[in-house]
Formats: C-alpha cells, structure tokens, sequence
C-alpha cells in the first residue's frame, strides 16, 4: 500500500509540473488545480512541496513558475545532449549565411520538439522557443519529420489536421502529396502555415552511420522567394556535416 501511495503522489507531482507548457509559463493556484483535475488543497499541498523542492518557484504576484531544478535537470535529458553539442556550430553557419531564424528539431510523439533556435534579424513571427512542442503539419521541420515518420504516426496526424492558420494545410490528400515530395527532394516548405507572415525551408538530417533521419533543421525567412537556393544549400551542408559527425 506504501508503494501504491508513493507512486500516486509522484504522479500528481508530475502532473503540477506538466501543468506548465509554453502557452502556460506562469499559473495561479486555482489554474494549476484546474489544468490538473485536482482539489485546490491538494494542488496547494503539492506547489508548496515542491516550491521547497525548488521545481517551482512563487513570484510576489502568487503565480507560480518553473523552478531552477527542473531546468537544470531537463539540461541532462540524453535529447538535449549530443545532438544539441554537435549542431549548434552547423546551425551559426546556417545563420551565418542566412541571417534568418534557424531552428534544429527532433520528432516528440506526434509533435514536433524544437531543440535549438538561433534568433534571426529579419522581422518576422516566431512562435517556436527551446523545449516548445508545435504541430509537425504546419511547421517546416515538423514536415521533414513526419515525413520520414513510421505509418501509424503518419495516419494519426494525417487524422488530425487542425488549422493554425487560414492557410494552414488541413486536407490529408495534398498533405501526402507534400510528404512524398519530401521524401523525393529532402527539402519541406511552410508558407504562412504556423504565422501569418513566416515561411520556413527546412531539411533532414540524416545519421551516416545508418542512413537514418534522426532530426530536421531548418530556417524561417519573411518570403520564399528571396536567396531560397542560398537557404537550401546552408541547410544541406549544415545537415551533411551534422549527419557525418553523429
């Protein structure tokens, strides 16, 4: 019974926790109660231990936020390890070359999971930050990634089309067309899909060893139609270095 009733308080724990996301960075108390379908005197029991802990931390104003611990401890999660060290060289050069916003990411369930960004010059929407979970079918790097994605990852999302924008792609049909041609050119486009006034151009990055798409890069720029040929080819010698070094 001891064991049964550790790993219920581990779980509501986790869940105050998981309470927060990008959209949710500060919560009050009863927020926190509400987003975790718990007693508001459990959730405070709950906050209180862990702002203790030093997983939260509560302002002057009562909202709670992410404590130190929980960043430092998501630091040495193995996602953001090598992978991270080996491509932030290649993702300044991408910068380097593009002066746009350039962005390395990895596929997280039926997400895609944005690792780094380098913060371009250029005036345009971002919504992407390090750790932030966005939709793989309005996201550049998230169509590379969905389209080397097993099937029933595939079929889930294809299911699952819901518009960010007006011009978000919502029809499973030209969505598949979109991800064979991925596959055929290695190369994914947005326009206006995730933020009104963003495009993206994004790559796979492919492990040499296997020949295996282990995460996408890719860059964020106010039009297509502007250096896309000097985009692409910072992107693909970026990838190519970062796939023979991994």
């Amino acid at each position: 019974m001891a064991d049964d009733s550790s790993r219920t308080v581990a779980a509501r724990l986790l869940a105050v926790v998981g309470a927060f996301d990008e959209r949710h960075r500060s919560l009050s108390l009863s927020e926190i109660a509400r987003r975790t379908s718990l007693p508001l005197s459990t959730a405070h029991r709950l906050t209180g231990a862990l702002v203790d802990g030093g997983a939260l931390q509560r302002r002057d104003d009562g909202r709670y936020v992410i404590g130190r611990l929980v960043w430092q401890a998501g630091l040495l999660a193995p996602v953001e390890g090598p992978l991270r060290q080996v491509a932030e060289p290649y993702l300044h050069d991408v910068y380097a070359m593009t002066m746009a916003t350039v962005h390395l990411a990895v596929r997280d369930g039926d997400e895609v999971l944005y690792l780094l960004r380098i913060r371009g010059r250029a005036s345009v929407p971002i919504v992407s930050t390090v750790g932030s979970r966005l939709p793989m079918h309005c996201t550049g790097v998230g169509k590379v990634l969905l389209a080397h994605a097993p099937p029933e990852v595939q079929d889930r999302v294809l299911s699952n089309l819901r518009p960010v924008t007006p011009r978000t792609i919502t029809q499973p049909v030209m969505l598949q067309q979109q991800l064979r041609r991925i596959r055929a050119d290695g190369i994914a486009t947005t326009s206006e899909e995730m933020s009104i006034g963003a495009h993206s151009l994004a790559v796979p990055v492919i492990r040499a060893s296997d020949n295996a798409v282990v995460a996408s890069i890719g860059v964020v720029v106010p039009s297509l139609r502007r250096d896309r040929q000097r985009s692409v080819q910072a992107l693909q010698s970026a990838a190519r270095g970062i796939g023979r070094v991994l």
